[in-house]
């Protein structure tokens, strides 16, 4: 096979232990990838010991962490290695996944990064028109969207409010960001609504992959979910339970970050 195989591509995700949203997220970002990319290999790692050790025990599946993946192309004799986190952004998990890289990087002749989804503001822009066109339901301004992000203590969560913002500037005073771990969250949320005039809001995951936070946190049927929270103030509520990386854009948005990767 030549020189061919000696380029790798390493696709690190958090992971998930709920097969259907993986099938339609991490596994099809992969695929998109490995089309763009003929020549290099793909390799698979998850950062989420939780559901590492849980998928391990639950299913008897194995799959690498960054430190495993990094030792097995290793000993697959590759020399080039990209490494695409399809993290949201450059926060806790993206820090610790370079650091495991890093550690490990002198097995190989290169090393280079892709960005996570949202590194510059063209990404972020990019991003607001893939929703935008995504759910063009928010022409009507009766109703409004609410984008359920992750949300973290790092500081990196300021990209949260940081793409409200931007949604607001671009025209479409009626999508709103929130997060179930950081600020802005569900209060701020409602807030907002009360100040539009929406009638109903669209709730959807703005989260690589739709897991327990898009069906517990945010559709779910306890008391605190978003769903039953926002319709206890009398909107009419319609969940969404799509991760981001089921949108084709999306995994376009990937792709490109590869070809910047340094």
């Amino acid at each position: 096979m030549g020189n061919l195989t000696k380029k790798a591509i390493l696709v690190v995700s958090f992971g998930t232990s709920h097969e259907d949203t993986r099938k339609v997220t991490i596994d099809a970002i992969e695929e998109t990838i490995g089309a763009a990319f003929p020549q290099y290999r793909i390799y698979r790692a998850w950062t989420s010991k939780m559901i590492l050790a849980k998928i391990e025990k639950r299913d008897h599946i194995h799959y690498d962490n960054v430190k495993e993946a990094m030792e097995r192309m290793a000993q697959d004799g590759i020399e080039e290695v990209i490494v695409q986190p399809t993290h949201v952004m450059n926060g806790v998990e993206n820090d610790l996944m370079k650091a495991d890289v890093l550690a490990a990087a002198n097995h190989f002749q290169s090393v280079k990064f892709g960005n996570p989804l949202l590194t510059t503001e063209e990404d972020n822009a990019y991003v607001v028109k893939t929703i935008t066109d995504v759910f063009p339901v928010i022409q009507d301004k009766k109703t409004a969207l609410v984008l359920m992000g992750h949300g973290t203590e790092h500081y990196a969560n300021t990209v949260y409010a940081a793409l409200d913002y931007r949604f607001k500037d671009m025209g479409y005073e009626n999508v709103i960001v929130a997060t179930v771990e950081g600020y802005p969250e569900i209060d701020q949320a409602l807030n907002q609504l009360e100040k539009s005039d929406a009638k109903k809001v669209v709730i959807a995951p703005f989260m690589i992959v739709a897991g327990d936070h898009a069906k517990n946190d945010m559709a779910g049927e306890e008391a605190d979910s978003w769903k039953n929270v926002i319709g206890a103030k009398g909107y009419k509520v319609e969940t969404v339970l799509k991760g981001l990386g089921e949108y084709e854009s999306i995994r376009r948005l990937f792709v490109e970050h590869i070809k910047t990767a340094r």
